[in-house]
C-alpha cells in the first residue's frame, strides 16, 4: 500500500472513474480505503495471509459492482458491506462450524464473565484470530456487526440455537485466552 498521488478525489469521482475502469481511479479507491478493510478481513481471518486474500477478493467485488452503488447511505459503508460479506463467504466455504450440546451451552453461558476491557485493541485482534474460524465468524457477526442470531444462521446456512451456542463457545474460549494472556502479562518483570 504505497503512498498515492497529491490530489484528492471525492467519493463521487471515485465511484464515476471506477465505473469507466479507469486505473488511476481504481488505485485511488483502493488507496482510500485498503487499509480500513483490511482491518475488517483481518477480524474474520485466521492470519495476515488469509486477510490479504480476502481484501483482493472484497477489492475485485467492489470493482465489478460499483455500478450497483444507488448512492443511498455512505458509500464508505457500502464497501465495508461487501468486505463483510466477502469474509463471510470465504467462511462458509471452508465450512468451519462445529456442533455444541445444550449441556454444554449452558455451562458456557453460566461461566462467560467480560475481560476484554482490560486489553488493547491489538490484544484483542489477535485473540479473537486465534479462535477457530466458526467460533471467529460467529462472534465477530454477533459482537462486531451487529447481525442477530436469526440472520447469522440464514447468512451462514445454520440453525439460530447453532449460531448461539457457537457465540457461547467462543465467549468462554476467549475469556480463558484473555485470562491467560493478563496473567501471564503480570508475571512479566515490570520494565
Amino acid at each position: 500500500m504505497t503512498g498515492s498521488s497529491n490530489q484528492t478525489y471525492s467519493d463521487s469521482d471515485l465511484i464515476e472513474g471506477c465505473k469507466q475502469n479507469d486505473r488511476k481511479l481504481q488505485y485511488e479507491l483502493y488507496q482510500r480505503f485498503a487499509s480500513k478493510m483490511f482491518g475488517v478481513c483481518l477480524r474474520y481471518a485466521s492470519n495476515n495471509e488469509e486477510a490479504e486474500d480476502i481484501l483482493q477478493e472484497g477489492f475485485i467485488k467492489v470493482f465489478k459492482k460499483i455500478d450497483s452503488f444507488r448512492g443511498e447511505g455512505s458509500f464508505e459503508g457500502w464497501i465495508r458491506r461487501i468486505f463483510v460479506n466477502t469474509s463471510i463467504e470465504h467462511f462458509r466455504r471452508k465450512n468451519y462450524l462445529q456442533p455444541i450440546t445444550e449441556r454444554e451451552e449452558n455451562t458456557i453461558e453460566g461461566k462467560y464473565v467480560t475481560v476484554l476491557d482490560h486489553l488493547a485493541e491489538k490484544d484483542i485482534i489477535g485473540l479473537v484470530q486465534k479462535l477457530s474460524p466458526g467460533y471467529r465468524t460467529v462472534f465477530n457477526m454477533y459482537v462486531v456487526e451487529g447481525y442477530t442470531h436469526k440472520e447469522i444462521g440464514e447468512l451462514l446456512g445454520i440453525s439460530e440455537g447453532t449460531s448461539k451456542s457457537q457465540l457461547s463457545r467462543a465467549k468462554l474460549i476467549l475469556q480463558d485466552m484473555v485470562t491467560n494472556f493478563i496473567e501471564k502479562r503480570k508475571s512479566l518483570p515490570k520494565q
